[in-house]
């Protein structure tokens, strides 16, 4: 495609996914569709803010909607019967929120909720199953990211297991990073024992032993990552391994 071309197409795009705040579209999908398809897509979606701890998918209800991050940040979560909860995955705008519904489930095994502040385009459910047999790269784009929160959600499962608080929560805190593209980020003690699976008194000790090494900045209500280096260097290796998977996944869609 001669340059020229392609900057018509990127422009026209950002024209037309332009919110009353100036914002463009960012989520790394939707961004990357070809042209018909986008033209295509573009009516149904919806741009929504989204705010800290808001739920988007419910363990047991109805999906109606998928969501395509531009910024901000889900959990993925899986929830016990006592209502202790687990995160087994995390979702920024290079992936999208609602993949049961992509394998033809109406409902959702796990609960998905916001960890900051954020926008992104909602897709009615509806919509989504109308525009996919015209949409085979979304389609495709859709499956893939899929897969890759599967890979995910096992090495979480293995990391809950195998590596104490301290790795996790270094983990964790990078994995946030990555896909929120700031140095502080709101959480508490208690949020971050739900989504490490541990108990408050457990983060409380962790939380203390990064900030004493100068790796975080930790205050009642708010983390702030300091050293980011030595904090790659406390993570356990499970980061790097999905790190590796992100990475692949955004270079195989770009």
């Amino acid at each position: 495609m001669a340059k020229s071309t392609y900057s018509a197409i990127r422009a026209s795009r950002l024209q037309a996914n332009r919110d009353g705040t100036g914002s463009e579209l960012a989520n790394l999908i939707l961004r990357e569709l070809p042209p018909s398809e986008f033209k295509q897509l573009h009516p149904s979606l919806e741009l929504v803010r989204l705010k800290l701890h808001q739920v988007l998918h419910e363990a047991g209800e109805t999906i109606r909607s998928i969501y395509f991050l531009n910024d901000g940040l889900s959990s993925v979560l899986t929830v016990q019967p006592n209502g202790k909860s687990v995160e087994v995955g995390l979702i920024g705008k290079e992936g999208f929120v609602g993949i049961p519904v992509i394998f033809g489930f109406k409902t959702s095994a796990l609960r998905v909720v916001t960890q900051a502040d954020g926008t992104a385009h909602r897709l009615d459910i509806t919509a989504l199953r109308k525009a996919l047999p015209q949409c085979p790269a979304l389609d495709r784009q859709l499956q893939r990211f899929s897969l890759v929160l599967g890979m995910q959600s096992t090495q979480l499962a293995a990391c809950n297991r195998l590596h104490d608080v301290e790795e996790r929560l270094a983990r964790w805190l990078l994995m946030s990073q990555d896909r929120i593209a700031t140095d502080k980020m709101p959480l508490t003690q208690e949020f971050l024992g739900q989504m490490l699976g541990t108990r408050r008194s457990s983060v409380s000790l962790a939380a203390s032993l990064l900030q004493k090494d100068g790796m975080i900045s930790y205050t009642r209500g708010s983390v702030t990552i300091l050293n980011r280096r030595k904090l790659e260097d406390a993570a356990c290796e499970c980061y790097s391994i999905i790190q590796e998977q992100r990475k692949k996944w955004e270079t195989e869609v770009s």
